[in-house]
């Protein structure tokens, strides 16, 4: 049965190892966006012991709950698993980061919660990613276990001049438009975002924020979103909240 979703972004410097001096800070942005995201997902995990973690790569990909992976590549050996089961001394050590946050997220606030990734490709239509929410919502529907599914994408990262894709005159626009559509659990402006657009802009998040839509069109109501967080402090729009069926659903 479906509970709750929760949507995060990823960030490496979520992870402590990775966030260097800044990131050890209280009042730093990168703590501040930790914190927010650690209690969305302790939200989805005071509900469920099984999660899907849905996120976004070059292709599409499954991941058993026995994935285990490193940030290696991003710096330092921090090793996750997608459950207890992981076997964390062979660790894949390109695993996409989509999943690697979820691993590490789980381990954080759950640990003996159970996970298994799904990625879509990024160039997949919204026609698609809606259509692959509403079936996922319909699968984990028709489960007897509690299911929570963990979203994770990034909004646009050309938000300023130093960030990773400088600064574009539209991106604010467009970003406002997003944070907009996410706060209020508005699955049609989210299903109508601009595909190329989003690429001009780098929205990375498009069709991960789009199988968050797809999700909840089974419900008649609109779903009650509570926000975390949502902001840029490095020119990358990161969005933390929790999503929860309406209450007419």
């Amino acid at each position: 049965m479906f509970c709750v979703a929760s949507l995060v972004p990823s960030p490496p410097a979520l992870v402590s190892e990775l966030g260097g001096a800044a990131g050890a800070a209280a009042d730093s942005p990168v703590t501040v966006l930790r914190g927010a995201v650690l209690k969305a997902v302790g939200e989805l995990a005071g509900q469920a012991k099984r999660w899907i973690v849905v996120g976004v790569a070059e292709s599409d990909g499954v991941f058993d709950a026995e994935t285990a992976g490193t940030f290696r590549g991003y710096g330092v050996d921090v090793r996750i698993g997608l459950s207890e089961a992981a076997n964390l001394e062979n660790p894949d050590p390109a695993l996409p980061l989509p999943v690697l946050i979820g691993g590490w997220l789980r381990e954080q606030v759950a640990p003996d919660a159970v996970a298994v990734a799904r990625l879509v490709a990024a160039d997949t239509p919204a026609k698609e990613c809606l259509e692959y929410g509403a079936r996922l919502r319909a699968e984990v529907d028709s489960a007897t276990d509690r299911y929570g599914v963990l979203v994770v994408g990034d909004g646009a990262a050309t938000l300023s001049l130093k960030a990773p894709r400088y600064l574009d005159p539209r991106a604010e626009a467009a970003q406002a438009d997003i944070d907009l559509a996410l706060s209020t659990g508005d699955r049609a402006a989210l299903a109508s975002l601009d595909q190329r657009l989003c690429e001009e802009l780098d929205i990375a998040g498009r069709p991960a924020f789009q199988v968050l839509a797809g999700l909840f069109t089974a419900d008649h109501a609109s779903p009650t979103v509570e926000t975390l967080y949502a902001a840029a402090p490095f020119g990358v729009a990161y969005h933390a909240s929790v999503w929860h069926r309406g209450s007419a659903a």
